[in-house]
């Protein structure tokens, strides 16, 4: 039976304590590269948490600007009804047409004699309340004229970049043309160029 060294076990003691100083040094190594990832590990995530954020406000700022860039256009829809509404009053001559006409009529009774003559009681009675009814519905019609033509023009006026709706437009130059007609028909109502008094030869 061999027995071994003392040189053979100086040799294996060394081989033992390199061995053990290599897996404490593997260890530390593996311990540092744990503790520098969960150092890093942090970092990373609020990274991801700024990127996140960034992309939300980049997103809601998106969303603002193309709500901005929307043509708001209540005031402008509102005006362009009214306009129209207004044109069809004129047209139609409405209640306060009818009441300027029937005071005017009810005022050239009072005031005009029976020893009058036809001509003049005709006017009196009834060329009057015409002309009243008229002016009333030539008022409606120039108003309606005005509200439409200046909806039309807004958007010259506004900012730059933001156009009209295509229904707001098209409502107000409907409410111009119609107050517009109204108008023509109003002046020549109150002049006698249609429907004039008729003559009493």
């Amino acid at each position: 039976m061999t027995t071994k060294t003392e040189a053979q076990r100086d040799a294996e003691t060394r081989e033992e304590g390199a061995e053990a100083q290599d897996a404490k040094a593997t260890e530390a190594t593996e311990t540092a590269e744990a503790t520098k990832a969960a150092e890093e590990a942090p970092e990373d995530v609020q990274e991801d948490d700024t990127a996140a954020e960034a992309a939300a406000e980049a997103e809601l700022a998106a969303l603002a600007k193309a709500e901005a860039d929307k043509p708001a256009g209540v005031g402008q829809g509102a005006g362009a009804i009214v306009s129209v509404a207004l044109g069809i009053v004129g047209l139609s001559g409405g209640w306060l047409g009818t009441i300027a006409s029937a005071r005017a009529q009810l005022e050239g009774q009072l005031t005009t004699a029976q020893s009058a003559g036809i001509a003049k009681q005709i006017s009196a009675m009834y060329g009057e309340a015409w002309h009243s009814a008229a002016l009333v519905g030539g008022i409606f019609s120039l108003v309606a004229l005005l509200v439409a033509a200046a909806v039309l023009a807004r958007p010259a006026f506004g900012a730059p970049g933001k156009p009209q709706a295509p229904w707001i437009k098209s409502t107000a130059w409907a409410g111009f043309v119609v107050g517009a007609i109204g108008l023509v028909l109003a002046v020549a109502k109150y002049t006698d160029l249609i429907l004039g008094m008729p003559g009493t030869s």
